[in-house]
């Protein structure tokens, strides 16, 4: 990476690094940590097509969280795609932990652009409880890319294109139909994040049974499904806290 980001150290921040590299021709390893997730998903591709899916969880909330890895392998067989949600067609992602999922979209596209290596860093400052206000970042490779100021509405005074962006409700569908691939991929990286953030603060260790999240998570990913989310027992003390580590997240690419 040619710069270490300019982080905020002093902010009260939810931090997520995902770090994306070709280990040799045809293998790539998709590496994604922040507080609450560690997983790793190793994609092998023939160049065309994707071969395997494995997932590893290294960290994570619950306890039916490492066997969202068995719906992942469904992407056995898929063309490689430098569309971020091309993924979506070949397995539910509901169906999938959010995390593992995102981390293989991220490995499809990286081996469908050839790429070496690519590394996103993002920081969402905790939100103000009345407004949702927040600056919300995200680099890539050590490049800032996205700066978005945001309240509970969306991006506030956003440019084109993000004024037209939908905040709730399809953005992902609205990156994809207006955005080049790539940038796409990285509005959805900071999209995503600026929900995971949220959790920041949150004692979600007092909640034993995933069952007692609020109801509009029900069906979102593995463990909210029925018949699994009443059987999700909390991993107690797996959260972590890199507002003023963020060098302790995966690998730290700029020292």
């Amino acid at each position: 990476m040619s710069s270490r980001p300019d982080y905020d150290l002093e902010a009260d921040a939810y931090r997520r690094r995902i770090r994306i590299v070709t280990l040799e021709p045809g293998v790539v390893e998709s590496d994604l940590e922040d507080d609450f997730h560690h997983f790793v998903v190793t994609l092998r591709h023939d160049g065309e097509r994707v071969e395997s899916v494995d997932a590893q969880s290294l960290r994570w909330p619950w306890s039916t969280c490492p066997d969202a890895a068995v719906p992942l392998r469904k992407l056995a067989t898929m063309p490689l795609a430098r569309r971020f949600t091309a993924a979506g067609r070949w397995t539910d992602p509901k169906q999938n932990c959010t995390h593992q999922f995102d981390a293989a979209c991220h490995a499809i596209t990286h081996a469908a652009w050839q790429r070496t290596e690519r590394v996103y860093e993002l920081e969402v400052p905790r939100r103000d409880p009345a407004t949702g206000a927040s600056r919300c970042r995200l680099w890539v490779d050590g490049a800032l890319s996205l700066d978005w100021e945001i309240s509970w509405g969306g991006i506030v005074d956003a440019v084109a294109p993000f004024d037209a962006a939908p905040w709730k409700g399809g953005f992902m569908r609205w990156a994809d139909e207006a955005l080049p691939e790539d940038d796409a991929e990285r509005a959805i990286t900071l999209r995503r994040a600026c929900d995971i953030g949220m959790g920041r603060g949150m004692d979600l260790d007092a909640i034993a049974v995933a069952s007692g999240l609020p109801p509009t998570m029900a069906g979102v990913c593995h463990t909210m499904q029925p018949g699994v989310v009443e059987v999700a027992f909390r991993h107690v003390g797996s959260i972590r806290d890199f507002a003023r580590a963020p060098e302790l997240l995966v690998d730290d690419v700029t020292s």
